[in-house]
């Protein structure tokens, strides 16, 4: 995929990333860095009421990684909805199979990109457009795949919150109570196919998400993690 063009804006583009992606791959990393990302502005500044968790209830049970992926492609030409759940797991599911499927032949690169944009945080200080942006083909590129035809579909084969994250968490369960931002590691298969070769084969994908799941509402996607966490 080539890199879709930045924003004007570089420097808060920076800004965003250095609190989405920067910030969770420090939990990712080390157990301390989980109150300093989560609890930046004070678990008192938000505007949505905040509900104690415990160490059980932080993060989805086990059992969740089978949960059934919800459909991504609810519009009429298959552009990517989000689903409305509050599983981190299920929605990462989601989100990594509408970034990694397309379809030149069906909408343009900025139907693709607002398609994409509405399931993404709300909150403009936890979303980072720019990670996910340089995940998608950019407009030049765009259209010289839609002159063969090309589109790709895929898979989320498994899901699950990184075992660094979730270790964080059980030290620290309040921390999480501020963002409500999850690290969700994807890993599937994508098949791309094109004129004259509409059977091509699946190759295997790895994602890390930040995904924000607040208690009073479904949740969105933050970011991109730079790297895959285990």
């Amino acid at each position: 995929m080539s890199t879709a063009p930045t924003h004007p804006d570089r420097s808060s583009a920076r800004h965003r990333r250095s609190l989405v992606g920067a910030a969770v791959l420090v939990v990712l990393v080390a157990t301390a860095g989980l109150a300093a990302y989560l609890t930046r502005d004070g678990r008192t500044s938000s505007s949505h009421p905040e509900r104690p968790t415990s160490s059980a209830s932080a993060v989805p049970s086990p059992s969740a990684t089978n949960s059934p992926v919800p459909s991504a492609s609810g519009s009429p030409r298959g552009l990517p909805v989000p689903p409305s759940t509050h599983d981190p797991i299920v929605f990462g599911k989601a989100a990594a199979v509408a970034l990694w499927s397309y379809d030149t032949r069906s909408y343009s690169q900025p139907e693709f990109l607002a398609a994409v944009d509405r399931w993404m945080t709300s909150e403009t200080k936890y979303a980072d457009r720019a990670s996910v942006e340089q995940l998608l083909p950019a407009p030049v590129l765009w259209e010289r795949m839609a002159d063969q035809g090309q589109h790709a579909t895929a898979t989320a084969d498994d899901a699950h919150i990184p075992s660094a994250f979730t270790q964080a968490l059980q030290a620290d369960p309040g921390a999480l109570t501020t963002a409500y931002v999850y690290a969700v590691t994807v890993t599937g298969h994508q098949a791309i196919a094109w004129k004259g070769s509409p059977h091509a084969g699946a190759e295997a994908r790895a994602i890390t998400l930040a995904v924000q799941c607040r208690p009073d509402r479904p949740c969105a996607l933050a970011g991109v993690l730079p790297n895959v966490a285990p």
